[in-house]
């Protein structure tokens, strides 16, 4: 079991069949062995790799919002303490309305929806208190 850096495609296809064993066993190894200890620096070399080459891009700060709604069960009622009146959480939600300033803050304090997502697309901030 020898390691080394994940430079190309095939590289990336044969660690990630090296890593396919360990998952496919029953339990993980033990961190404190020499098979555990090969293990994390097998996977910290694959997403190293995914980092750099498969870059997955944070989500629209609408689609954030949707998601946590989703997640938690949360109605458009539910929205309002944290965007404004009904109509205007389904402004919002249609992309008919910019978040603002202080709505990102609620959004982010109140549902922990985390606030690179909300200003990360910049055509839906408006600076506004």
């Amino acid at each position: 079991m020898e390691l080394h850096p994940i430079r190309t495609d095939a590289d990336y296809r044969a660690a990630l069949k090296a890593a396919e064993a360990f998952f496919d066993a029953q339990d993980e190894p033990n961190p404190a062995s020499k098979e555990g200890a090969y293990f994390d620096a097998l996977i910290t070399l694959i997403e190293a790799y995914e980092h750099k080459h498969h870059p997955v891009d944070p989500p629209d700060a609408i689609e954030a919002i949707k998601f946590r709604m989703e997640q938690a069960g949360l109605s458009v009622a539910d929205m309002e303490p944290y965007i404004g009146p009904r109509h205007r959480v389904y402004e919002v939600l249609n992309g008919k309305r910019m978040l603002t300033l202080a709505m990102i803050r609620r959004l982010h304090d109140g549902l922990g929806i985390p606030a690179e997502a909300l200003i990360g697309s910049a055509d839906r901030l408006a600076i506004a208190a």
